[in-house]
């Protein structure tokens, strides 16, 4: 048997030559085609991605470093230290001295005997001959001075001045017209000593006559007063110089007391005045 030119499959019944399929060949090339753009698509948003993320980390580093060594690097913009211009001396300078500190108050200075040093006398306590208390003129008329305080204080008095150490106790009678007070100024060696003479007193300081005044308050009835400052505790007994008692409605003669009071308060402390500014020069 002799085989022909297509081989066995050539004769009647057989099929002849395949032909290509046109359109499943264009359908496979436009979906390789669509494969091609999505993975073009892919890897161009992965590229922009990655520029992104580029211009992020150069903006961050610009605003004062990133990673590990960040807090290494100044987020100041100003010059060095050394590339500063030099502070300029020709303006004021600022001065500082060591200055001294104020001096204690006057009333320090009269509260101890151990501080309060000026000598003192009747005559540095009431130096005026004439003085004017609210408003009201008084002329002084006699001091005195008692080393025994006692001497010059009445039995109610005379005790507690004595109990609490009294040094000495210095006098001066006032006038007014018809009104006459004594003014009794007496030392300690400090304020609390002198504070429980004016929380203990009992009447009376003695009025000191002279100076054309009679003896007065002696045997009548006398306003008084009693106070304290620092070391001192001075004392008042004011009348009529007529001889004539001054009861509690004797508004003039009470004031008088209180005139004295005041002025004795006023000499107490002018004491510690004095000392303060001779402190401070």
């Amino acid at each position: 048997m002799s085989f022909g030119q297509g081989g066995p499959d050539w004769g009647s019944g057989s099929r002849g030559p395949s032909t290509p399929d046109w359109a499943a060949l264009a359908e496979e090339a436009e979906r390789t085609r669509a494969r091609r753009r999505r993975w073009l698509l892919a890897g161009g948003g992965a590229l922009a991605t990655v520029l992104v993320a580029g211009i992020v980390a150069v903006a961050v580093v610009s605003e004062g470093g990133s990673g590990d060594d960040a807090s290494d690097k100044p987020s100041s913009t100003l010059p060095p230290a050394k590339d500063l211009p030099p502070e300029s001396s020709d303006g004021p300078q600022p001065t500082f001295k060591n200055e001294p500190p104020p001096p204690p108050p006057p009333k320090d200075f009269i509260a101890d005997a151990r501080r309060d040093k000026a000598p003192i006398s009747a005559r540095s306590l009431f130096p005026s001959e004439r003085v004017t208390i609210n408003g009201r003129s008084y002329r002084l008329t006699k001091t005195a001075t008692s080393g025994t305080c006692a001497d010059a204080a009445h039995a109610g008095l005379g005790p507690v001045l004595t109990r609490n150490g009294c040094d000495a106790l210095y006098r001066a009678t006032y006038r007014s017209g018809g009104l006459a007070v004594t003014v009794g100024i007496a030392t300690f060696k400090d304020s609390a000593a002198a504070a429980k003479v004016k929380k203990e007193y009992k009447p009376n300081l003695v009025a000191l006559p002279g100076g054309g005044i009679s003896d007065f308050c002696r045997t009548v009835t006398c306003r008084t007063t009693a106070n304290a400052l620092g070391r001192y505790a001075y004392f008042t007994i004011a009348g009529r110089t007529n001889g004539k008692p001054s009861p509690a409605s004797d508004e003039q003669a009470e004031r008088a007391g209180l005139d004295g009071s005041n002025y004795a308060y006023a000499r107490v402390l002018q004491r510690g005045k004095d000392a303060s500014a001779k402190a401070a020069k």
